[in-house]
């Protein structure tokens, strides 16, 4: 992310695969209108990123990431900093078009997020660039799109963005939704449900079946097709942030 600076939850197993979206009104216009997504129960089409027990297949700092009782928890604290953001990286693949799965939960104070379609960060160790499903803690831009290190906001959350060269994102007038509303959706110091569909230029965001935000990259100059995945841990006094459940599967 940009910023330097328990409900019981379902078994992995036993939730909704999502695979299509219909949009439901949640105003008296388009651009209140609310996406959530029609679901399919026991889809097995997904592969498993991480085995609950180790790092295989991924490259982590290990002074900030580590795994426990089947999360894998990236964490820093005044005893244990760092100076630029860190990245757990999955090694195994560089996906092109996907769909992604994980459940999160962050600190009140941290910053987090889904780095896609991206690449490494030359003489950074654990550092990467490229499109990023943005989460935090006060949920002030989780759901929104933005370039790691490269060009910014792209999409706030509620917006449909389109990308062309050399010209700021332009936001569509038939919007995902209104912003404050869709942080309702989201919820606090708890598990969350982020889901990424990835397609050709078009990016969707997910949170907890809403549609959080859309960005289509027309830009010849700066869009990326494929590239690595991975998880952030942004420079901070303090922040947790917890995943599990990930999974993927090609489009």
């Amino acid at each position: 992310m940009r910023k330097q600076s328990r409900s019981t939850f379902l078994p992995l197993a036993c939730i909704m695969m999502f695979a299509v979206t219909t949009a439901t009104s949640c105003g008296n216009s388009s651009s209140d209108a609310v996406v959530i997504d029609s679901t399919a129960v026991g889809d097995t089409s997904f592969t498993q990123l991480f085995d609950g027990k180790t790092f295989a297949g991924w490259e982590a700092d290990t002074l900030v990431w580590r795994i426990e009782d089947g999360i894998v928890i990236g964490e820093v604290s005044p005893e244990k900093q760092i100076k630029t953001n860190s990245f757990l990286i999955w090694r195994a693949d560089k996906p092109a078009d996907f769909e992604f799965k994980a459940e999160y939960k962050i600190t009140k104070g941290g910053n987090s997020g889904v780095q896609y379609r991206s690449e490494e960060v030359p003489d950074i160790k654990y550092a990467v660039k490229g499109y990023q499903a943005d989460i935090d803690g006060e949920n002030t831009y989780t759901g929104q799109n933005y370039e790691e290190r490269g060009r910014g906001f792209l999409a706030m959350r509620g917006q449909r963005a389109v990308l062309e060269a050399g010209k700021s994102p332009i936001i569509s007038a038939d919007s995902v939704g209104n912003s404050d509303e869709l942080k309702t959706h989201i919820k606090n110091n708890d598990w969350n449900e982020i889901r990424l569909v990835v397609k050709g230029n078009n990016m969707k965001h997910y949170i907890n079946g809403v549609l959080m935000s859309e960005t289509t990259d027309n830009d010849s100059v700066n869009a990326k097709s494929s590239g690595l995945l991975g998880l952030q841990v942004h420079v901070s006094e303090r922040m947790k942030v917890e995943y599990r459940g990930l999974v993927l599967r090609k489009l």
